[in-house]
């Protein structure tokens, strides 16, 4: 893992922007974007969780899909996805296999399940997305967690419901 920079702050500020947009829309409060090299937004995706109960809808999954569909290796493998919130182990193997280069996040999975608790909508899954990552067969940079009190601020008051 990595630490950041003013520049990877300053997008990741642009994903907390997006998971607020999410909780307006009725879903939960994750969201991301990806950037390519150049430091231009290709692509922002919210959590999906409803209207179906999709719990497979997260943001990063749902980016990685689109990511897949509209760009090409090259692109993927110079660009970032940032994450409101570390990718879960299915986020993580979706970036993986998506091919995106880096992965930059505010909320660690732990501190978030530890907010979540044993909500019924959000069974964290406590493992690093490095991890996955690393058991992988190319590399995955990793910079987080960043900025996580103001990304756990986006969760004030949801898990409590």
């Amino acid at each position: 893992m990595s630490g950041g920079s003013e520049r990877d702050e300053h997008f990741l500020r642009l994903s907390f922007a997006v998971a607020r947009r999410s909780l307006t829309h009725g879903n939960h409060p994750f969201g991301c974007i990806v950037v390519d090299a150049e430091g231009k937004v290709l692509i922002e995706a919210e959590n999906g969780y409803m209207p179906d109960h999709d719990g497979t809808a997260h943001a990063e999954r749902l980016a990685a899909t689109q990511a897949c569909r509209t760009l090409g290796r090259e692109v993927l493998a110079r660009a970032t996805l940032y994450s409101s919130a570390e990718p879960c182990a299915m986020c993580a193997g979706a970036i993986y296999w998506a091919g995106i280069g880096r992965v930059v996040y505010g909320l660690s999975e732990h501190r978030l399940r530890g907010i979540t608790g044993d909500h019924p909508e959000n069974p964290t899954l406590d493992l690093p997305c490095c991890e996955v990552f690393a058991s992988g067969q190319r590399p995955t940079e990793v910079a987080g967690p960043l900025l996580e009190d103001e990304a756990e601020a986006l969760h004030d008051g949801v898990w409590t419901k």
